[in-house]
């Protein structure tokens, strides 16, 4: 009975042991297939990783031995033979087709780590994979000492389930430097991401020189520096210095596409167009149907456009270039020239969303443009715009993707779709056989509150983590091969920062990225949240802002039969406990634990909240006012 009671010991320890390994395992995006085996790979004093000598693999193993070097400290040497190797680098000589080209297989024996791929992005995405594997301390952009430097035996098949995936970093509104796009780069590829679409224009500000149009640049890529809610600035007046924004020289850009490129990441340039114009317009006035358009100025985040009908928007001031003006095409071939000259990228983004039309409706020009071409409505004028831009973007050997709205009077032949109001214009176009990216604002928006407004800087609609995660890129009834894949959208109107930035885009951005890489089938809300959260001391160690949002409970209010204030509160992430307080202290776990519904005590003015899980808080603590929740109840929010 002795030995049978060492046996079970043995056997619990041995399984304990295991499901410690299993948990420090949080790959995301979750691979397709990982089989853990038992044993670990402890990293030597001295690594060797053995490469192929091939220029297009010469960029691998440097990121690999460069992350390596700066966390352990460790000697990390380059080989490109097999003799004394700790971790190889391989090129399939016989192509594995299950894999694809961004596909690869790692495996981790006690002796010796392998990654296998058909292609170098393969096995960049392989090292990805190997450094989640690693303590949180790799992250580290310093040696740190008394860690063991140890990597769980495993053997992972992985490949993509989309080859476009894909984040848009809005430059216009806000202006970020050239050394802060590399570093949302050196972010975005740790969980697999392999484009970035770059907004460089907008009506706050025009980001990249363009050879022979100097005042792009000169004028339209500065306005006047504000802070607070956008849309609600005050007006600039003539004397406030202009000194907020920045460009990019076509050196930087060109530096920028080279550094993406070895990270196995295409930038997709955007100018958006014809709507979205106004620092174009400010630089030359010209461009515009308007009398009075010299005028203008760069718009700084002051409120120039009417919402309150619906989209598109009614201008208070005409941010549109003119169809139905020689030079605005002029000006568009110069423009595309130089685009297709400095990305490789094989697509071009043209907007083509929020076009207001309330100026065209006045105009002579575009009364004279529609009487000649036989347009009867303003968005077949957009239409006709549209289709001339697509001719000249094919025309210099480049596809043409655009906002949804260009469906709107006539989709040009051969032109792409990038879907933002929901699926619907995705589907329509799918099914008129054009290609597709899926971007919808109900799942893919990271300028949204990841919370309650209550706490969050305040946006018109809200994104949380869970329903990011429920992203689903191939709409029911669409065939397939016509979705290219999706993208999340970082609009930063109210992101001032890379701070910000980075809450903002994590951990939504990984779930929009397991949405795209990983199968359908394997997603599971649980089983991603527990993996997020191990990666949120990985982003401390790396001092990457994210957010934790996710901790926060959701408030439901409404009035019970009574009339009584009812007050629900649900938690999205799992196994959390609520505590509250309605006296104006502060709760802790030592407090009332919310168990079911609350009904607001006499005279009260304030509900405190705080999550716990198990002992420690992890929630933000949360004040609401009661007389916030009364209006919500009323429906006045």
């Amino acid at each position: 009975m002795k030995r049978l009671g060492y046996l079970l010991s043995f056997c619990v320890i041995c399984f304990t042991s295991l499901a410690q390994n299993q948990s420090e395992i949080a790959i995301i995006p979750q691979p397709v297939s990982l089989t853990r085996s038992s044993g670990q790979f402890t990293l030597p004093e001295v690594v060797v990783i053995e490469a192929p000598a091939r220029q297009d693999v010469k960029t691998v193993a440097p990121y690999l031995q460069e992350r390596l070097i700066k966390a352990t400290g460790r000697k990390v040497n380059l080989s490109s033979t097999s003799s004394g190797a700790s971790i190889r680098l391989l090129l399939n000589q016989h192509q594995n087709t299950a894999i694809g080209q961004e596909g690869y297989q790692l495996s981790v024996t006690p002796q010796i780590i392998t990654i296998k791929a058909n292609a170098p992005a393969g096995l960049f995405y392989g090292v990805q994979t190997l450094i989640q594997l690693f303590p949180k301390e790799i992250e580290s952009d310093s040696t740190v000492q008394n860690v063991s430097w140890q990597v769980p035996c495993v053997e992972v098949t992985d490949y993509p389930r989309f080859g476009w995936r894909g984040l848009m970093f809005d430059v216009a509104r806000h202006f970020f430097t050239k050394d802060q796009v590399k570093d949302y780069i050196d972010q975005m590829v740790r969980y697999k991401y392999n484009l970035l679409h770059f907004h460089l224009t907008d009506d706050q500000g025009w980001r990249i020189e363009i050879k022979g149009l100097p005042k792009l640049t000169e004028v339209g890529a500065w306005n006047v520096k504000r802070v607070g809610y956008f849309g609600t600035f005050s007006p600039p007046t003539p004397d406030e210095p202009r000194n907020q924004g920045g460009f990019y020289t076509q050196e930087d850009i060109k530096e920028l596409v080279q550094y993406a490129k070895e990270r196995f990441v295409n930038i997709l340039p955007e100018v958006d167009v014809p709507g979205h114009s106004l620092a174009a317009i400010a630089s030359y006035p010209e461009l515009s149907c308007t009398p009075g358009a010299e005028k203008y100025t760069v718009n700084s985040g002051e409120n120039f456009m009417d919402w309150s009908r619906g989209h598109p928007p009614i201008a208070l001031m005409d941010n549109t270039l003119c169809p139905a003006n020689d030079k605005v095409y002029d000006f568009l071939d110069t423009v595309i020239t130089q685009l297709t000259q400095l990305f490789p990228f094989e697509y071009i983004h043209m907007g083509g969303d929020e076009c207001p039309k309330n100026y065209w409706e006045k105009s002579p020009q575009i009364k004279a443009l529609m009487q000649k071409e036989g347009l009867k409505t303003m968005d077949e004028v957009q239409s006709y715009f549209t289709k001339k831009v697509v001719k000249m973007v094919m025309s210099k050997g480049k596809k043409f993707i655009g906002w949804d709205e260009i469906l709107q009077g006539g989709l040009a032949p051969g032109a792409a779709v990038m879907s933002w109001r929901g699926m619907k214009g995705g589907i329509e176009a799918a099914k008129m056989g054009h290609e597709v990216v899926m971007s919808p604002t109900d799942f893919a928006y990271l300028d949204y509150m990841q919370a309650d407004a209550i706490i969050e800087p305040r946006v018109y609609a809200s994104l949380r983590l869970n329903k990011a995660y429920q992203f689903e890129p191939v709409p029911a009834g669409v065939d397939p091969k016509y979705i290219k894949g999706g993208q999340a959208n970082l609009w930063t109107e109210q992101v001032y920062n890379m701070r910000i930035a980075q809450y903002m885009t994590w951990p939504r951005g990984m779930a929009i990225a397991e949405s795209l890489w990983s199968p359908k089938e394997k997603k599971n809300w649980d089983d991603f949240f527990s993996r997020v959260e191990q990666h949120f001391p990985r982003f401390d160690v790396a001092e990457v802002k994210y957010a934790r949002a996710v901790y926060d409970p959701i408030f439901k209010i409404s009035r019970d039969a009574q009339k009584q204030l009812k007050i629900e509160l649900i938690t999205e992430a799992p196994g959390l406990d609520i505590y509250y307080s309605f006296d104006n202290s502060f709760p802790d776990r030592f407090y009332p634990k919310y168990e079911e519904p609350l009904i607001l005590p006499k005279d009260a003015v304030m509900l405190k909240v705080i999550t716990y899980k198990g002992n420690q808080p992890v929630g933000r603590m949360i004040a609401m006012p009661v007389d916030e929740m009364k209006k919500r109840a009323d429906g006045k929010k």
